[in-house]
């Protein structure tokens, strides 16, 4: 009879076909079988959720927000200050890079006592009630402050509602139209009872860009 494998080895042995076994159904067999469930049961959030124009244009994802600046007069220059567009709904402010950097997402990391945020804060306050054409005391606290992520894509109903004068203005349409505009893109609780009503901000800029 052949002589047994010593234990060290044998066990060794166990080990790698056990490592085998996993790998194939772990790491080959359960990601396809998620994948395809996801394909099938929720393709559009698997896929990135992924908005579109009416043209067919892939404009961003209803998961991340993004920000809506006029054309840089210089692109080349990195000391030039990207400014927002009056005719459009803008978002919160974004500590994520340059501002809604996907690939940079973070917060701002300043505590309350911090100097530098209470500059930022008043300063964002000024700028947004001059915007606006609002009280500085009336802006709400999302238009002044940046997410933990750096890339929200919702905003308050209230600053939403506060950009309606202004982006009405713009575009040469009735403040009644982009009032309504803002409410059939108010989304509600999620869960029925976690968070506060938002404003999608791509999904609102989308169907405001088809209204005429």
């Amino acid at each position: 009879m052949p002589k047994p494998l010593p234990t060290s080895v044998r066990t060794h042995f166990t080990a790698l076909r056990m490592l085998l076994v996993m790998t194939v159904v772990l790491g080959i067999a359960y990601p396809l079988l998620v994948t395809g469930v996801s394909q099938v049961a929720f393709s559009d959030k698997a896929n990135g959720s992924i908005v579109k124009s009416a043209d067919g244009k892939e404009i961003g994802s209803s998961l991340l927000g993004q920000n809506f600046n006029l054309p840089k007069k210089n692109p080349n220059d990195p000391k030039e200050q990207a400014q927002p567009d009056p005719k459009w709904f803008q978002p919160r402010p974004s500590a994520a890079g340059t501002g809604y950097d996907p690939k940079s997402s973070s917060a701002s990391n300043l505590g309350p006592n911090s100097d530098v945020l209470l500059k930022q804060v008043n300063d964002n306050r000024a700028a947004d009630a001059a915007f606006d054409g609002v009280d500085p005391a009336s802006v709400p606290a999302d238009a002044l402050l940046g997410s933990g992520s750096g890339l929200d894509p919702e905003i308050s109903v209230a600053y939403a509602k506060e950009q309606v004068n202004r982006v009405a203005k713009t575009r040469g349409l009735s403040v009644d139209t982009v009032t309504k505009l803002v409410d059939k893109y108010t989304e509600g609780r999620s869960a029925g009872f976690l968070g506060d009503p938002g404003v999608n901000v791509l999904l609102l800029n989308k169907a405001l860009s088809e209204t005429k």
